[in-house]
């Protein structure tokens, strides 16, 4: 069941962070777009398992992020705190599927190929991208809390974020934890100046904390998934 679930996960990432285009997030309050997501969504969960004769799979799929996404859009919440409950919701679907189909026996067993690039790079998409969401999503609302006024490169801080994140996850894979210090005293030398505002330090201090902090957890997790 750990591996299935795992691949289930796996292209939920990908479907979510790498496949879904700023046009669907703006547009998915209309059907035809929200129909067309959560067919990718069961489409390359489908194709992940490899068990072409498991139909229940991509269905269930197609239906529980259907709903899930329109309870998103009702709610009419887009914060920090939404985007981590509508993702945690997701990943419980996808845990029920999992159970289901050992279960019921639709897939006993995973015995597709290519099982480890899919997950490592699963795993990298969610640790740069899908990560980067969260980030953004609790930087912006410090900026509007405390009126701060950010002078730099458009983008620039979501790419910063983004390579930071991409190097991490590298680190990780390749067991080499201790560059991760170098990094984070190189981002610190860089950002001296900016340190000297309390407010700008702690905005700065957060922000990179908290990219690290997934880029690692979501790094080891890739390790640990791996591994099944």
């Amino acid at each position: 069941m750990e591996k299935i679930l795992a691949v289930l996960v796996a292209a939920h990432l990908v479907a979510d962070f790498m496949l879904q285009t700023d046009t669907m997030v703006r547009q998915k309050e209309r059907p035809a777009f929200l129909m067309l997501h959560s067919g990718i969504h069961g489409v390359l969960s489908y194709a992940a398992l490899q068990a072409w004769t498991c139909w229940q799979a991509p269905v269930f799929v197609f239906a529980a992020h259907s709903l899930i996404d329109l309870f998103k859009q009702r709610s009419g919440d887009n914060g920090a705190a939404m985007f981590i409950l509508d993702q945690s919701i997701h990943f419980a679907s996808l845990a029920l599927l999992a159970w289901l189909m050992v279960r019921l026996s639709w897939m006993p067993a995973y015995d597709g190929v290519g099982y480890v690039p899919l997950v490592v790079a699963a795993g990298f998409i969610a640790a740069v991208r899908g990560a980067g969401f969260l980030v953004a999503k609790v930087a912006a609302r410090l900026i509007e809390e405390n009126d701060l006024e950010l002078d730099g490169l458009q983008n620039g801080g979501r790419m910063i974020g983004q390579l930071e994140r991409s190097l991490i996850f590298l680190f990780i894979l390749i067991q080499q934890p201790m560059a991760i210090g170098f990094l984070f005293a190189a981002k610190s030398i860089l950002r001296f100046e900016e340190a000297k505002q309390q407010k700008l330090a702690e905005y700065i201090l957060i922000g990179t904390l908290l990219s690290f902090s997934l880029a690692i957890a979501l790094a080891a997790a890739t390790r640990w998934a791996a591994g099944f």
